[in-house]
């Protein structure tokens, strides 16, 4: 009897945690429409570390590893990521804390994502890491999201980890990835997958013809399919085509396009909106850090 209690137990806890992962996973809406930042900063870790709690109770709930891949990695971006930049020049040992943290996050991010993938692909992790390109085949249009994720996920800790060869090494594995979800479904989180491409198209290893021409097409889907109400588009464009061509007006115009965004006209981007925009504000003051010559550069 004891045992048929126990077993019944575990069975309702179960139950339990996977009624209110449901709920849990999709209430994502709630933060991304808030208009305070600083407000989602200090709740998310709560909701996270809730997430991780239900998944100690169901560990292959699909929805609550997608919600851990896609919430410890916006988590990482937008409130450790920023920080550790923004206190570089002022702090450097403060940074690179806040650098191993985001590097931290962004791999629990990785292997939630991977762990999601493999609830629907058995032994899908192993044989990414093996062959990825034929691995990645197996993923289906239902699959693009934990694709993304775990792609995004993966690209930020590799980012954070200039000194980490076997790290280094798995770009090949998000390549992979993010092409096999492009591929897939390019209207993805209103063209997030080509937002993606337009950073990674700079440093492609082995890319075909011009890189910033890539990346300056894979910015015109991204406007298209976000009918341009998402500054993220922009702030990459100036960030990563217009730094590397030392193009300082167009870094500044397409910066100053990020800030004409208008958060409440698309309520459900608005937090990510100001996030981006708060970006692109540090963007511009650093413009005499990033090019050679400024208007006030003496000729």
């Amino acid at each position: 009897m004891a045992v048929v209690v126990a077993l019944c137990g575990c069975s309702f806890k179960r139950f339990a945690a996977n009624r209110l992962g449901d709920a849990l996973a999709g209430s994502a809406g709630t933060f991304a429409s808030d208009d305070d930042p600083d407000l989602v900063r200090a709740a998310v870790p709560f909701s996270l570390k809730l997430v991780e709690g239900l998944l100690a109770e169901s560990p292959r709930h699909e929805s609550l590893l997608l919600a851990g891949a896609s919430g410890f990695t916006q988590f990482a971006y937008a409130f450790v990521q920023q920080d550790s930049e923004e206190t570089e020049d002022k702090d450097l040992a403060a940074a690179e804390a806040l650098r191993g943290r985001a590097r931290r996050l962004y791999l629990r991010a990785r292997d939630y994502g991977l762990r999601g993938l493999e609830v629907r692909h058995r032994g899908f992790g192993g044989a990414l890491r093996a062959d990825p390109q034929r691995t990645v085949r197996l993923a289906t249009v239902k699959d693009v999201p934990l694709l993304y994720w775990t792609g995004i996920a993966w690209a930020g800790a590799i980012s954070d980890s200039k000194d980490n060869p076997d790290l280094i090494a798995d770009l090949p594995v998000v390549q992979a990835m993010m092409e096999r979800a492009l591929e897939l479904d390019e209207r993805f989180g209103d063209g997030a997958l080509h937002c993606f491409f337009i950073a990674y198209e700079m440093s492609r290893p082995g890319g075909a013809g011009d890189a910033a021409e890539r990346a300056r097409g894979h910015f015109d889907r991204a406007i298209a399919l976000s009918g341009g109400r998402l500054a993220a588009p922009w702030v990459a464009l100036a960030e990563e085509v217009c730094v590397q061509k030392q193009d300082l007006k167009g870094f500044r115009a397409a910066l100053e396009k990020a800030l004409a965004v208008e958060p409440e006209a698309k309520p459900e981007w608005r937090l990510v909106n100001l996030v981006m925009q708060r970006r692109a504000k540090w963007l511009l003051g650093r413009a005499d850090q990033l090019f050679l010559k400024t208007e006030d550069t003496p000729q």
